[in-house]
């Protein structure tokens, strides 16, 4: 397919002083008779029609060695007025476009300034099509103007400055051409034209070669699209409820080991020695957690003495403790609200006991013993200890208690070793313990409680568990074996703990590890199943789907149920058809012989 060049010539160049005989060839009929570039030229590639439509002249010719060159010459300005269409389809299929006109004739000029130049305006519709306008012959009245303020000859010929500014309004190139002659035709005006035909060809050559690739890409065989894997199910954690279970002791005071009484005996406040402690060196003092030696300040000691008398009493019932100071004795209840309630609440103590007394300096008198209560021993002033202890939590507080002896009212027997713990905490964190230690059960009256189905280790976590709200399991199988005893006792939060932290370590694991790994993903999921994980288990099914090509190879893929296979079949990643895709593709690109480096 040969590139062509399609020029479209409108306006007269002719010399209107000049006679006919006189005249010479037109502008585009004598570049195209004197240009080099025009090669074998005869009678049928240079050739002139009046045809169809005789204003105008179509030439014919070959350029560029295989260029079909096609110029259609209008010398006649009616053709915009007679035949808008025929004009307008003109201008729109030309790839240059020259306007010519006349130096000599002003008249000329002037209606192609005002009348025609807006038409065509109007037809190039903001195209980028290079126009020429060329001013043709010598100005009759002295010397050719070259001067652009030049003023002499303003009235019979047309100035320099007014070529220039129609040359403007269209974007155009304006040259002017004082005679028809090898230079000004072939070189000056030549030239300007071949480098706009050079331009024009480069441009369709680039629009050839885009045009192919674009229908070469179509008819590709493009890659299959693999789609993204199906979202996992979230997992939604429980909030802690750790204070509100602690709380709840003072409320219904299950397996109290201390009451504290009033010097008439007629008001008495059951609470719990482990709780106490948990927040006051001069509790564990009072309750011989500590010795004087071991605490060591003064301030601790003397409130200790005053405020308080341990009286001894029958073994297995409640300790007895006296409060000298009645007003003390009178705010207790608000005291262990406080204490109970994570003991950093102090603003709210503070407003409960100014609401009780109503007397600012008994007040004040009441919260510096409670400053002192919860003072941590060798800080110089109550302040300190405001600012320091207030804020502890049980959660770091009762870690001093797990797994000791000290205060404890009952032993696990596992696995041949025991394991020492507090009715208080059990029951107040776990409701399958609260059960048994308050029920018609034997756990109820015995002090060592056997352990069965569970390893020491996992007890000791789930124990460390009810004692400090946290757990940090080892490994995955360690967080199963703590999420099997959890589901045993009931703690749904301990549950929902293990579940998260085996999604997050299985996330984690990259494809390599997850192909080598001698850990059975199925087996977690028969035991998530097994023990009433459902969450677990509906991401381990998701998991294994969305693994397909991972675990379809392993031999315990053979132990799915045909349900667990039905689903993962369902929702496995990549899909069948997405294989056979790939299958395919692969097979087009070897009979192609073509390496693709994406797949």
């Amino acid at each position: 397919m040969y590139l062509s060049v399609k020029i479209a010539a409108f306006g007269n160049e002719r010399d209107v002083f000049s006679e006919e005989s006189q005249q010479p060839p037109s502008l585009i009929w004598s570049y195209l008779g004197r240009s080099a570039l025009v090669s074998q030229v005869d009678s049928s590639s240079l050739s002139s029609t009046h045809g169809q439509n005789p204003v105008f002249t179509e030439y014919q010719a070959c350029v560029f060695g295989n260029v079909r060159l096609v110029v259609h010459d209008c010398p006649v300005w009616d053709i915009f007025d007679s035949d808008w269409y025929t004009s307008r389809s003109l201008i729109g299929g030309a790839d240059i476009i020259v306007i010519k006109y006349s130096v000599n004739d002003k008249t000329l000029f002037q209606e192609l300034k005002d009348s025609y130049v807006p038409m065509i305006k109007k037809a190039l519709n903001h195209c980028s099509v290079p126009v020429i306008i060329s001013a043709v012959g010598a100005r009759k009245n002295g010397v050719p103007c070259t001067c652009p303020l030049c003023t002499s000859d303003r009235r019979s010929c047309v100035t320099t400055s007014e070529g220039v500014q129609l040359a403007k309004e269209l974007g155009a190139t304006y040259l002017e051409l004082h005679a028809l002659n090898d230079f000004y035709v072939q070189k000056y005006f030549g030239g300007v034209l071949e480098y706009f035909m050079i331009q024009s060809l480069n441009q369709k050559s680039s629009e050839k070669v885009k045009k192919m690739k674009k229908m070469q890409k179509c008819h590709r065989v493009q890659p299959p699209q693999l789609e993204q894997p199906e979202k996992m199910p979230i997992l939604k954690g429980e909030a802690s409820h750790y204070d509100a279970d602690l709380h709840s002791l003072l409320c219904c005071c299950p397996c109290a080991d201390v009451a504290f009484w009033s010097e008439d005996l007629s008001t008495a406040v059951e609470a719990h020695k482990v709780i106490l402690c948990s927040v006051s060196h001069l509790f564990m003092l009072l309750f011989e957690v500590k010795s004087p030696a071991e605490i060591r300040d003064d301030s601790i000691l003397g409130t200790a003495q005053s405020l308080f008398a341990v009286e001894t009493g029958d073994t297995g019932s409640p300790v007895r403790v006296m409060v000298k100071d009645s007003i003390f004795c009178s705010c207790l209840p608000d005291i262990l609200h406080f204490i109970y309630s994570g003991a950093f609440q102090w603003e709210r103590l503070e407003e409960d006991i100014k609401k009780k007394l109503k007397d600012p300096e008994k007040t004040e008198q009441v919260l510096e013993k409670v400053k002192c209560i919860l003072k941590i021993p060798g800080l110089n002033t109550v302040k300190d200890c405001r600012s320091r202890r207030i804020k502890r939590l049980y959660n770091t507080s009762l870690r001093l208690f797990f797994n000791t002896p000290i205060l404890a009212d009952v032993i696990f027997k596992i696995q041949g070793a025991t394991v020492p713990a507090h009715r208080a905490v059990l029951v107040a964190r776990c409701e399958v313990m609260a059960a048994m230690f308050n029920g018609n059960y034997l756990e109820a009256n015995s002090i060592l409680v056997p352990v069965y189905g569970v390893s020491k280790d996992t007890f000791l976590s789930f124990l460390e568990y009810l004692y400090t709200d946290s757990c940090c399991p080892a490994s995955i199988l360690q967080a199963m074996s703590l999420l099997i005893c959890a589901e045993m006792y009931q703690v749904m939060r301990l549950q929902h703990i293990c579940e998260l932290y085996i999604i997050t370590q299985l996330q984690s694991m990259p494809s390599r590890e997850l192909a080598s790994t001698s850990l059975s993903i199925v087996s977690l999921l028969k035991e998530a199943k097994f023990h009433n994980s459902d969450c677990l288990s509906t991401w381990l099914l998701h998991f294994i789907a969305t693994n397909y090509l991972i675990f379809s190879r392993k031999p315990e893929f053979q132990d799915l149920s045909v349900e667990e296979r039905n689903f993962v079949e369902m929702h496995r990643w990549p899909s069948n058809l997405y294989l056979k895709q790939l299958a395919d593709y692969r097979n087009y690109i070897h009979s192609q012989k073509c390496h693709c480096a994406v797949m």
